[in-house]
């Protein structure tokens, strides 16, 4: 059975507290409409935004809680995953911070694992300083991507652009070594599965963007195109899955050439992230893709250069509780029509 919207718990990560987390956090939740789609639990202290919301001169209530069975619908509730002061120093690269992040990051995803909350969505942590012997992964999608069950996939999304990639977080001069056949075709399956189950869309169509310039113009600047990502779409075509290309990635999107598909798959991750934050005016979101449970966060970092002075656009974080939402309601949906139906038995006269 579907929650009603009041009861979607939603969990979120604070992200660096140096940064702008904690602001695009509160101003999403000063509308108190956002209340009635859902109940926010902030993994954090109670104090830290309490600090953060002085700073802001926000007057909205926060609930603190110690454990997750104690929030209350209808309030902001901040579980204290931690007790102890954290020094606040807006714009400052700080290890010590960057250890609270990953603490809140953790914590969120074991509640998402428990079932505890029902979606998560992400405040922007610094890659740098969240690493140490404990926390060794590139950010948050390497990690659910191991706790979590399924693939991983980063797909960008605002409105109808969403743009996902076959290789993420890898230097551009490895990009080719890592392009298989068999990972492109697990990247399309992995989109194609999303937009069926995730955003409703029951025969999704795909464009690949081709690797070289002009998708190797037959060979001449680079074979990759057409010895590997050619066949591989190919071979997804005829076993039914709508994927098509490789494109010349160049004019693909001033064109408007994007407009006709659902989804767009880019073989790295500027050739994707660009067009898509050019497009999307602050106001795309990051959705992790393939997994067993939802997780959004948004398009952008940390912001130093502009945290703590009460100037953050949270556009993109207030998408973000948006998307996940609906996506909850998307699989629910779909959980229910595709579920199997009880067999009546026959009575014999």
């Amino acid at each position: 059975m579907m929650k009603k919207a009041e009861n979607i718990i939603v969990g979120i990560s604070v992200g660096d507290l140096n940064g702008i987390g904690s602001e695009i956090i509160l101003k999403t939740f000063e509308d108190t409409r956002m209340l009635e789609l859902c109940t926010p639990v902030i993994f954090a202290n109670v104090k830290i935004m309490s600090f953060a919301k002085k700073n802001l001169d926000a007057t909205i209530a926060l609930h603190g809680i110690d454990k997750i069975e104690q929030l209350l619908p209808g309030k902001i509730n901040v579980l204290n995953v931690w007790k102890e002061s954290v020094t606040i120093e807006y714009g400052v690269n700080d290890e010590n911070v960057g250890k609270y992040a990953i603490k809140s990051f953790v914590a969120a995803t074991n509640a998402l694992k428990d079932g505890q909350i029902d979606v998560l969505v992400t405040a922007p942590i610094n890659k740098y300083n969240i690493q140490s012997e404990e926390f060794k992964f590139p950010g948050h999608t390497d990690y659910l991507n191991q706790e979590l069950e399924g693939d991983a996939l980063m797909l960008m999304v605002q409105d109808d652009l969403r743009v996902g990639l076959i290789t993420d977080h890898v230097p551009v001069n490895e990009v080719a070594s890592h392009l298989t056949e068999a990972l492109i075709k697990s990247k399309i399956e992995t989109i194609k599965k999303s937009l069926i189950q995730d955003f409703s869309i029951s025969k999704p169509k795909i464009a690949v963007l081709g690797l070289n310039p002009h998708a190797g113009d037959g060979g001449v600047i680079g074979k990759e195109d057409d010895e590997i990502l050619r066949p591989a779409i190919k071979k997804l075509f005829e076993s039914g899955t709508l994927a098509f290309g490789p494109y010349a990635a160049d004019g693909f999107f001033g064109s408007g050439q994007y407009e006709k598909f659902d989804a767009v798959i880019a073989t790295y991750h500027d050739q994707g992230l660009i067009p898509f934050k050019t497009l999307s005016f602050g106001k795309g979101v990051n959705y992790t893709a393939g997994l067993n449970k939802i997780r959004t966060s948004p398009d952008h970092g940390t912001a130093y250069d502009i945290a703590g002075k009460g100037i953050a656009d949270y556009n993109s974080f207030k998408e973000a509780v948006y998307l996940a939402i609906d996506i909850f309601h998307s699989r629910n949906e779909y959980a229910a029509m595709t579920e199997k139906p009880l067999k009546i038995k026959e009575k014999h006269l």
